[in-house]
C-alpha cells in the first residue's frame, strides 16, 4: 500500500459519524488516505507532532473536524504550510454548531482553513480530491466523472418532472 495522500482527523471518535463520509469519497476515487484522532485540547503535543512533520510524511491535504469550539483545523493550519479542510461539527456540547462554524470559518489573515458546510464531511473529500487531482490526471478525471454523473442525475428528475408533473412529485 502506497502513503497517504490525504490525513483525516477528528477532535473525537465522536466525529466519526460526520468525518466517515470524506473517508468514503476519497475511497471512492481510489485516494490512499489515513483516519485517526488528534485532539487540539487534549493531546496538543500529539497535534504540533502530526501537523508540523505532515508534509514531511508525504501528505497533500489534511481534512479536520471538530465540533464545539472546534480549534483543531485553524490550529493543523498554523502548523503546517499544507492545505487544511476543516469541517464544522455539530456535536453534542455545540450551540446548534455555529460555534464550530464560526471557530473554523473566522481565521485570521495568513492562517486560511477551507471551510465546508456544518457536516459536510463528503464535500471536504470532494474538495481534497479536487486538489489532489489538479496534480494527479487520474483522480482528476474521477473528479470529473463524479461531477459528470452529478449532472445526469439531475437531468434525469428533469425529464422525470416534465414527463409525469409536478403534481406526481419525484418518488413516486
Amino acid at each position: 500500500m502506497s502513503n497517504p495522500l490525504v490525513a483525516i482527523i477528528m477532535g473525537s471518535d465522536s466525529d466519526l459519524s460526520v468525518m466517515q463520509e470524506a473517508a468514503a469519497i476519497l475511497k471512492s476515487f481510489d485516494i490512499v488516505f489515513e483516519l485517526t484522532v488528534v485532539s487540539a485540547h487534549r493531546t496538543p503535543a500529539r497535534l504540533f507532532e502530526y501537523a508540523s512533520n505532515a508534509r514531511e510524511r508525504g501528505l497533500k491535504v489534511i481534512i479536520a473536524g471538530a465540533g464545539g469550539a472546534a480549534h483543531l483545523p485553524g490550529m493543523v493550519a498554523s502548523l503546517t504550510s499544507l492545505p487544511v479542510i476543516g469541517v464544522p461539527i455539530k456535536s453534542s456540547n455545540s450551540i446548534d454548531g455555529w460555534d464550530s462554524v464560526l471557530s473554523i470559518l473566522q481565521m485570521p489573515g495568513g492562517i486560511p482553513v477551507a471551510t465546508v458546510a456544518l457536516n459536510g464531511a463528503k464535500n471536504a473529500g470532494i474538495l481534497a480530491a479536487s486538489i489532489i487531482g489538479a496534480f494527479d490526471t487520474g483522480v482528476g478525471n474521477k473528479v470529473a466523472g463524479y461531477k459528470k454523473q452529478l449532472e445526469s442525475e439531475v437531468l434525469k428528475k428533469v425529464d422525470k418532472l416534465k414527463a409525469d408533473g409536478w403534481q406526481n412529485g419525484f418518488d413516486k
